[in-house]
C-alpha cells in the first residue's frame, strides 16, 4: 500500500526535470502537454533558467507541478495500491493530479494562476515570511499572537514538523514574532525570501479568483483520498476539493496534521515522493518515526524505483 507525497515551492532550481524528459518518452510528453497548455515556454526556463525567473511565484509553481506530473507519468502503473495522497500547499494540487482527479494540464494552469494571483496579493500588501527551527508550533504561535498588533498580523502558516514552523504576516508583526520566537529558545530564525505572506489573511484578495479557477476546472472524484492542508482531513469529493484549495490560502498548511492522519489511517503504507528534491521525506521521518519514503524527483532514482 502507497502513499503519494508532492513537493511545494521552494524545491525549484535550473535543470529540473531534463534528464526525466531525455530518458522517459511519457515524462517528455507530459512537459510538452503543460507547454502547450500554458501558452508558454515552462520547459526552457526550467532547464536553462535564468534561475531568478524560475523562482517567482507563477512560475516555480507550475515548474514544480510539472515535474510531479513526469514523474507520475513514467511511476504511476507502478505504485501499486496508492490509500492516499498529500501535498505541501502548491503540492496538493499534484497530489490530485495523482489521484487522476486532475489532468496535469489543468492543474498546471490553475496553479499558474494561483501563483499570479499570490504575487499580486502580495504586491497590494507586501508581506514576508520566516521558518523558526527548534521551538515547538505552540511556542511560535503564542510569540504571532503577541507580535499581532491592530492591523498588523503575524501567524503560523506551515506547520511542517514538531519542531519547525514558517511564519507568516506583515513584515513588522512577523519580525517581532521572530524576535518572539527567539526568546523563547528557537534555535534559529529564518527569513525567507518570498513574494508575499503565504498562508496567510494578507492573501486573501487572492480566493475569490482561486475560487472561479477552480469552479471552471474539470475535477473528477478522486481515486483515493487526498489529505488538504487547511484540515488535514481526507478529501475525494471535487466540490470540497475545490473549496479547500480556495481556502488553503490563507489557511494554515498543517502538514504535521497530515501525516499523523495518514499515519493512523494507514500505519504499514509505504511512502513515495514525487517530484524535486528530498524535503517531505525528510520531514517525514520527524513527524512520523520508522516510516520509509523514497523519493523520485531524477531519472536515476525513477529508473532505480522501477528496477
Amino acid at each position: 500500500m502507497t502513499v503519494v507525497l508532492c513537493p511545494g515551492q521552494g524545491a525549484q532550481k535550473v535543470g529540473m526535470g531534463r534528464d526525466l524528459a531525455d530518458r522517459f518518452p511519457a515524462a517528455r510528453a507530459t512537459f510538452e502537454r503543460i507547454d502547450a497548455a500554458l501558452g508558454v515556454p515552462l520547459t526552457r526556463l526550467m532547464w536553462e533558467g535564468p534561475e531568478d525567473e524560475l523562482t517567482l511565484t507563477h512560475n516555480a509553481q507550475p515548474a514544480i507541478l510539472a515535474h510531479s506530473a513526469a514523474v507520475l507519468a513514467v511511476v504511476g502503473t507502478q505504485l501499486g495500491d496508492v490509500a492516499a495522497g498529500a501535498g505541501h500547499s502548491l503540492g496538493e494540487y499534484s497530489a490530485w493530479v495523482a489521484a487522476g482527479a486532475l489532468t496535469a494540464e489543468a492543474a498546471a494552469t490553475l496553479v499558474r494562476k494561483r501563483g499570479e494571483l499570490m504575487l499580486d496579493a502580495g504586491a497590494k500588501r507586501p508581506g514576508t515570511m520566516a521558518a523558526v527551527l527548534g521551538l515547538p508550533t505552540a511556542e511560535v504561535e503564542a510569540a504571532c499572537a503577541e507580535a499581532s498588533e491592530g492591523e498588523e498580523v503575524a501567524v503560523a502558516a506551515n506547520l511542517n514538523a514538531p519542531d519547525q514552523t514558517v511564519i507568516s504576516g506583515d513584515p513588522a508583526a512577523v519580525m517581532r514574532a521572530s524576535e518572539g520566537c527567539k526568546a523563547r529558545g528557537a534555535k534559529r530564525v529564518l527569513p525567507l525570501k518570498v513574494s508575499g505572506a503565504f498562508h496567510s489573511p494578507l492573501m486573501r484578495d487572492a480566493v475569490a479568483g482561486l475560487a472561479d479557477a477552480l469552479s471552471a476546472a474539470q475535477f473528477k472524484t478522486g481515486r483515493f483520498p487526498v489529505f488538504a492542508n487547511a484540515t488535514a482531513g481526507a478529501v475525494q469529493q471535487p466540490d470540497d476539493a475545490r473549496r479547500l484549495l480556495a481556502e488553503q490560502l490563507t489557511a494554515p498548511v498543517r502538514w504535521v496534521g497530515c501525516m499523523q492522519a495518514i499515519a493512523v489511517a494507514h500505519p504499514d503504507a509505504r511512502y513515495v515522493e514525487v517530484g524535486p528534491g528530498a524535503v517531505l521525506g525528510g520531514l517525514l521521518k520527524r513527524i512520523v518515526p520508522g516510516a520509509e519514503c523514497t523519493s523520485l524527483g531524477t531519472a536515476d532514482d525513477v529508473e532505480r524505483f522501477l528496477a
